[in-house]
Formats: structure tokens, sequence, C-alpha cells
């Protein structure tokens, strides 16, 4: 079962979506309409993706697009990661786009 969990809840000044599971093809669009609706609120988003066992391109790209969107509406886009292969987002050309954080409190201090 490659089901993906995602809860989404607002702190002050920011929100924090968290994915459990694994983010493929088959689960990035739930993932992309999330990221991206709360991109658009302009506010900075936390994705806290330490309970991620994969991910794949489809959602490295969903990712940056969020990264864009937020971005666009005057906010960020910073992600939780610190699990091995979740932190091949540093192997790709993402970090740039996106602020990388080990810890949540680490990616709250970094605002």
């Amino acid at each position: 079962d490659n089901a993906l969990i995602i809860r989404v809840r607002r702190g002050p000044g920011h929100s924090v979506l968290t994915a459990a599971g694994e983010i493929d093809s088959a689960t990035v669009t739930r993932l992309r309409e999330q990221l991206f609706a709360l991109a658009e609120e302009g506010r900075p988003v936390i994705a806290d993706l330490d309970q991620v066992s994969f991910i794949d391109a489809t959602g490295l790209g969903a990712l940056a697009g969020a990264a864009r969107r937020a971005a666009a509406h005057g906010a960020s886009l910073h992600v939780v990661c610190a699990r091995p292969q979740t932190r091949k987002l540093q192997l790709t050309e993402l970090d740039r786009q996106l602020r990388l954080a080990r810890t949540l409190a680490g990616a709250v201090h970094d605002m």
C-alpha cells in the first residue's frame, strides 16, 4: 500500500504540511494540490518530509513548483528532511530553490 498521509496545521505566521508514506506518481497530485493551496496563502510553508519513505522525480517536481508558487506570492517553502532518501534533494538542483532543514524547529528558525 503506497498510501500517502498528509496533515496540515497552521502555526503562528506559517503553515506546516506533514507527509508520511510514499510520494510518487500515484500520490503526488494530492501533495501538489495541498502545497500549492498553502503557497498561495502568502505565508511561509514548511513541508515536513521526515516520515516520507520514498520520493521520486514527480514529488521533487511538486516541491519545486510549490517553491515557485510560494515565491510568486511573497512566501517561501522550507523542506524538513533528515532521512537519507529525502536528502537526495541536495543532489538535484532543487536545493537552490528550496530551503532545506534537518528539523522542524530548524525550519522555523530559518524563516
